[in-house]
């Protein structure tokens, strides 16, 4: 019941458009749909995508108190007005990936319109990976708890994770399943 109502609203929920009353109902009601559902089976569903979100961090090599600042090869930038898009080549590979989740400039500027994300601050990072696992597929896998598909699904956007084929370090799914339960997240 709670994904049907997160598939129907989540673009609005997301993008900051709802009113402020509209969101005290939403939020209200999520609540409450996530409280039935953590009693009926035990955990909630969105710890499950923040411990996908750490994961994610830490198979990016971001995870730590300067992970929202963090650009490809490991340096810092200085402000979240904007992402970055500084081009930094390291090991051969050149990218302008910034962030937790090492964003690539280019797919910032079409997650960032379709979500009406006004700056690259945390809180807008974590919307933007969201949007990206939701792209892939696997968002409702995330949410359920089911780590091998989401994986599966989103290794694509992210070069750390196993099987992704970009010529980076991957990281095993033993590792990463580690960190997501450390992190709180629960297997399906």
């Amino acid at each position: 019941m709670f994904t049907n109502l997160l598939k129907s609203k989540w673009k609005y929920v997301v993008s900051g458009l709802m009113t402020p009353a509209l969101i005290v109902l939403m939020v209200t009601k999520v609540r409450a749909l996530n409280t039935t559902y953590a009693h009926s089976t035990g955990h909630n569903p969105y710890a499950n995508l923040r411990a996908f979100l750490i994961m994610i961090q830490y198979a990016e090599g971001t995870y730590g108190k300067n992970a929202y600042r963090t650009l490809f090869g490991g340096g810092l930038f200085s402000s979240f007005k904007d992402h970055p898009n500084t081009a930094i080549t390291r090991s051969g590979l050149t990218s302008t990936a910034a962030g937790a989740y090492q964003i690539l400039y280019r797919t910032w500027i079409t997650v960032q319109r379709a979500l009406v994300l006004e700056n690259f601050s945390p809180s807008s990072q974590d919307k933007a990976a969201t949007e990206l696992i939701r792209r892939r597929g696997a968002l409702e896998d995330v949410l359920a708890g089911r780590l091998q598909q989401a994986v599966e699904k989103s290794r694509r956007e992210w070069a750390s994770l196993p099987g992704a084929g970009y010529g980076q370090r991957e990281h095993s799914f033993n590792a990463l399943q580690q960190v997501y339960i450390q992190a709180g997240g629960q297997m399906a």
